[in-house]
């Protein structure tokens, strides 16, 4: 393999004084992150602890993994400052990591949080994680502690795809799949959360703490006029004696946890890897480079390749037709030994990246490597040349390959991804296995300048033919509320807020977490790809 040179001079002003933007960038996703973390007000969280006596939900989350354990959590900034007052995280934990030494996906009811209420988001990550298990074949285990459905967001919550019933189709996929599914009930739940653990292969309930039922006492009383209390209606007893709805009594949160962790170990044989992964080589240059080659004026091109040399292991890169459509880097690389075939841009994507892409892509697929898309791009070229030259056409080229391609893929927005160029470099809509973001990473339509004109230039067409003019003061007040708008909608965080983005991460922990979801991938049996039609 070619080395990638790089003369990065980390003494260059300009270096100097992207990294210190950058690491405010750092800075505030760490921040988010930790508001995150945290859960619920101070007050829910001493009721959770000190009145009801339980663990807090990331508590208990370390308690059932294995010691030094990674956990890559899944819409962790899921629901921040929606406008239906979902908070932080959505009331639900979700994350991959190891019980009994068994890759599993974690599903965690945040009680501290609105009683673990569910909300429109929250029905969307729960659905997001069953969804990553599926694809992965983890095994999932669900720690119950819901208040239910937020009832004032039925319409979010209740009739659709996607929302709460998904999660039990789900789980009937995964069953008939052989995927186990374990619960543990660590507190109430109530009418179709009571479904979930009855869904699931074994399930694990606290004495005193847990409940099960489709309706609780006062709704019972209210349609039947019996009065009945919680133990008998739904507790540990009733439903390890009698009901069989539960299979194991626990006397607290940690005795149940090391129920879940036992259980864990009689999942049967462990998939083995199917990729042959070589040993770990660090770059050549420091990561934490990327900070300072990441233009803070997002209208000065980044020079990535010196991001790509600090990302694959010993900078060694096997790239792919390098003197043709050179706006799409493509080319072979390891990331801690794991094989990966790299599309990265460098600029707008014309016919001949396009093209270019296409048979990279072809390639892995018959290789059977998985495909890392690194985006930064403007879009596809515009304009009668591109168009004269079939730009449309060698872009579906292009989305045909990638859609089509059944190796694992990934994609991680390094800086603007827009329009078309989003798209093809596999957004959200092709489903990704991980789509990741650096705090860098902005995804729209347009960029918000070019959103701005083009609105401005529609009005002005407008006035003319109103027989009116404006100046150019009233043209930027026109203009200011449509840029910030679409600053704000375009911004890593309100992706990440929405769950079209998986997770933001920090450039520096880019090689862990593609290594860990690539040794998820590497476990999953192969899947042949069947291209669509390549039009001519």
């Amino acid at each position: 393999m070619s080395i990638i040179p790089s003369n990065v001079n980390g003494q260059a002003s300009s270096f100097i004084h992207n990294k210190e933007h950058y690491l405010t960038l750092v800075k505030d996703l760490q921040a988010r992150r930790k508001r995150a973390h945290l859960g619920g007000p101070e007050k829910a969280r001493l009721r959770h602890t000190e009145s009801r006596g339980q663990i807090l939900p990331r508590e208990r989350i370390r308690l059932l993994l294995d010691v030094g354990s990674p956990f890559f959590e899944l819409g962790e900034l899921a629901g921040d400052n929606l406008a239906d007052g979902t908070h932080i995280g959505a009331s639900l934990i979700t994350g991959v990591g190891l019980v009994n030494n068994r890759q599993c996906m974690i599903i965690v009811n945040d009680a501290t949080v609105k009683g673990g209420s569910y909300y429109p988001m929250t029905c969307k990550k729960h659905v997001r994680a069953q969804r990553f298990a599926i694809q992965h074949r983890l095994p999932c285990i669900t720690m119950v502690q819901s208040g239910g459905a937020y009832l004032p967001e039925q319409e979010g919550i209740f009739p659709d795809e996607g929302m709460f019933g998904s999660i039990f189709v789900h789980q009937v996929d995964m069953s008939a799949q052989g995927i186990p599914q374990i619960a543990i009930v660590m507190g109430s739940s109530t009418a179709g959360g009571a479904y979930i653990p009855a869904l699931c292969d074994e399930v694990v309930i606290v004495r005193g703490k847990g409940f099960m039922y489709l309706g609780g006492p006062q709704l019972v009383e209210a349609a039947t006029g019996e009065k009945v209390g919680h133990e008998e209606l739904g507790g540990a007893e009733m439903h390890t004696r009698d009901s069989g709805v539960a299979d194991y009594i626990a006397e607290d949160d940690a005795h149940g946890l090391s129920i879940v962790r036992d259980i864990a170990a009689n999942f049967g044989t462990a998939p083995t890897q199917r990729w042959d992964v070589a040993s770990s080589v660090d770059p050549l240059y420091p990561i934490d480079d990327i900070y300072g080659i990441i233009n803070q004026d997002t209208k000065i091109p980044t020079a990535n390749r010196d991001i790509l040399a600090r990302l694959v292991d010993g900078s060694h890169f096997d790239e792919f037709k390098a003197n043709y459509g050179d706006t799409l880097i493509c080319g072979f690389a390891k990331i801690h030994g794991f094989e990966v075939g790299i599309l990265m841009n460098d600029g707008v994507m014309f016919s001949e990246s396009a093209k270019k892409g296409t048979h990279f892509i072809n390639l892995c697929c018959q290789r059977d490597i998985p495909l890392l898309f690194m985006a930064d791009v403007p879009g596809f070229m515009v304009g009668e040349e591109a168009e004269r030259g079939g730009i449309a056409k060698d872009g579906a080229k292009f989305i045909t390959a990638m859609s089509s391609a059944k190796v694992p893929k990934y994609t991680l927005i390094i800086g603007g991804s827009y329009g078309a160029g989003y798209l093809a470099m596999c957004g959200r809509p092709f489903n990704p296995n991980a789509m990741l973001a650096w705090p860098s990473g902005r995804s729209g339509i347009m960029g918000a300048e070019q959103v701005a004109n083009t609105l401005a230039t529609v009005r002005e067409d407008i006035l003319t033919r109103e027989g009116k003019t404006w100046n150019d003061d009233e043209r930027e007040t026109f203009k200011a509320p449509h840029r910030k708008r679409f600053e704000d909608s375009e911004n890593a965080y309100n992706f990440a807020s929405n769950l079209w983005y998986d997770a933001v991460i920090d450039p520096c922990e880019t090689r862990e977490v593609l290594a860990l979801l690539l040794d998820l991938a590497g476990r999953c049996p192969k899947i042949d790809t069947q291209f669509g039609v390549f039009r001519q």
